[in-house]
């Protein structure tokens, strides 16, 4: 087991972000569609995205570190759906370093949105979850998520569509 700190994100970790964000996202989709061609992601185009979101605060980002090398991330704001009352967070994006899977980045992002979350006002949060990706899935249900199944939308990923639910949970 690693030893996972967390800390906000600063301009200079844009592009590690950007390769976490690109080649986990590559991993969980070959998981989702075996034989399937991956969608590119642009690090480029994510490290620009990354430093905006770094250097505005939307959404706020939070990363993993071991020692000096950053194993993963978590984007978290106010929830973007339509008619959530302002009270209602969402975690953005959360990804940890494939090679870092199973070992407390995830709980320890989570945990660091968690309280990010309720220091801003923050009563209830949501996610937006693959159907597929039972990972993902798994994590969010053993960290109080539960599955609102009216939420079901089908979203492009690539040449694929991919479906995907929300999940929310309280966080008192």
């Amino acid at each position: 087991m690693s030893n996972i700190d967390v800390r906000p994100a600063t301009l200079r970790d844009a592009k590690a972000i950007a390769e976490i964000h690109a080649s986990s996202s590559q991993a969980a989709f070959k998981a989702l569609f075996p034989g399937e061609v991956a969608p590119a992601v642009s690090v480029e185009k994510g490290q620009a995205y990354w430093r905006d979101a770094i250097e505005y605060c939307e959404p706020q980002v939070i990363v993993a570190v071991d020692g000096e090398k950053i194993v993963g991330f978590v984007g978290f704001d106010r929830s973007r759906d339509k008619n959530t009352p302002n009270t209602m967070g969402e975690i953005w994006a959360i990804y940890a370093a494939a090679d870092y899977w199973g070992q407390g980045v995830g709980l320890a992002l989570w945990d660091a949105a968690r309280d990010g979350l309720v220091d801003e006002g923050c009563t209830k949060v949501s996610i937006w979850v693959p159907l597929g990706n039972e990972r993902a899935l798994r994590f969010h249900d053993l960290a109080g998520f539960k599955r609102e199944m009216t939420s079901i939308k089908t979203v492009p990923m690539g040449a694929v569509k991919v479906e995907e639910i929300r999940m929310k949970r309280d966080l008192n």
